[in-house]
Formats: structure tokens, sequence, C-alpha cells
């Protein structure tokens, strides 16, 4: 059966998009101007070997992307979704001693889940936890918010975050609720091994139920100044971080 089709947009996400053998890319809408300017930023790759390729004026572009004021820099990409392997099998199947994964709960603003991506690959995150009805797959700002990184991750979509954290913890991950009523400071622990890193919505934070699945609650230092970090901010720090302390 022939998957649905979504919209790509910006040069870094279109450009990592198809360089992923993976990714299966139906048309390249781009202006003259762009095909130009990444030819020869890209010399030594054919990336638009396989591929059908429009022509469009900016305006035309413009158009395509909708009013969502998603900068689409020249380049639009019409591709499929990447096949999926579940959180069950990814993890019965990983036999790495360190695996580190971030979830998310309530969090679906685009931008913020792009971010979050694009901290995640740049450093060394497993994969990314969501709630299926909650994650925009097909948002044309989460994509190039990520800035291609979701070429490069795992993304696992899950009906009932609980459950997928009950299963985590009988193969021996740690679940680290990430709260700003928490007291420990997330530095004086130990990142070895296989840990889940969980964050809630900026509004709600982490539901208590689900901070009951929780070995551990952190928080990130800072100064009296300000009260919090945007979620994305404190993902990206929180991961700089346990990619320093564990490389």
């Amino acid at each position: 059966m022939k998957k649905t089709t979504f919209l790509i947009v910006g040069k870094h996400a279109v450009l990592e998009a198809l360089k992923n053998p993976s990714r299966k890319i139906e048309r390249v809408y781009l202006t003259e101007d762009a095909q130009k300017k990444l030819n020869r930023e890209n010399q030594s790759l054919n990336l638009f070997k396989s591929t059908n390729v429009f022509y469009k004026s900016r305006k035309e572009l413009d158009n395509l992307c909708g009013k969502d004021g998603t900068a689409h820099q020249g380049l639009v990409a019409e591709a499929e979704q990447l096949d999926e392997i579940t959180l069950k099998e990814y993890v019965l199947t990983n036999k790495n001693k360190n695996i580190n994964l971030i979830a998310l709960e309530e969090v679906s603003d685009p931008r913020n889940i792009g971010s979050i991506i694009r901290s995640a690959v740049a450093f060394d995150i497993d994969g990314l936890i969501v709630k299926e009805r909650s994650f925009p797959e097909k948002s044309k700002l989460l994509y190039k918010s990520a800035s291609g990184g979701a070429e490069h991750i795992k993304i696992f979509k899950v009906s009932n975050l609980n459950t997928a954290l009950k299963f985590l913890k009988t193969k021996n991950f740690w679940v680290s609720a990430f709260d700003v009523s928490a007291k420990k400071d997330f530095t004086k622990n130990n990142w070895e091994g296989k840990n889940v890193l969980l964050f809630g919505s900026e509004g709600y934070g982490i539901k208590a139920k689900t901070l009951e699945n929780s070995d551990f609650r952190f928080r990130v230092n800072m100064n009296n100044n300000i009260e919090s970090l945007n979620i994305s901010n404190t993902v990206s720090v929180v991961c700089h971080y346990i990619f320093q302390s564990i490389k």
C-alpha cells in the first residue's frame, strides 16, 4: 500500500531527507537559484538523481507551504514517512550498554519538538518517545525546526506513555523525571547505563500519575532571575551534560 505523503520544508531539512536512503522522496519543488546553490555546496553528491524535480517561483512555493509561516528557503520536498520500528522491538534487539531515550508527555508544539530532536541528535540520544495522538508527525514547522535531525533519530510513537515507561523499567531502564519542583541536581547523577529522560509540557509539567513511574526526579539548577527554561532549552542542557559525561 502506498504511504501518504507530506511536505518537508527548508534547506537543511530537505537536504538531509535527500541524503537519507531510507526516506522516499516523491517530488522536489525548488527555485532555480536554490538548485544552483545546493549543487555548488554538494558537488560530490547527485542529490536529485532519482527524484522528480519541479521548478517553482518563490511565490508558488509560498502558496504550496500555506500560511503557517514556515520559511522554505526555495526548497520543498514531498516525502513519505520513514518505516518505523516499535519501542519494544528496538529495546529487545539493542545490546548496547548505554542507551538514552527522551520521553515527552503532552509536548505538542512542533517548534519545540523540532528543537528537541535537533538537540537529541547533536548529543547522541538514541530515540524519542512521544504520545501518538499529540505528535504532529507531518508538521512542516517540526521538520524545519529539527534542521534535518529527524532523519537521524528513531521516533517511537506510543498510545500510552505510562505503559511504555513500565515496560522500559522491566528492561533495566532508569526513568528520570525533570521537574521544577525536584530537589536533586541532575549533574550529581551517574548517567551510565540505560536511561529514560522524561519531560512534561511547559504549561502543566509531568502528570502526577506519570511521575509515579519515575525512579528519580531532577532539576536543572539556575539562578533566581529566571523561574524556568523553555523545554527545548532544558532538554538541550541535559543532553549536552550527559553526552559529555559518558562519551
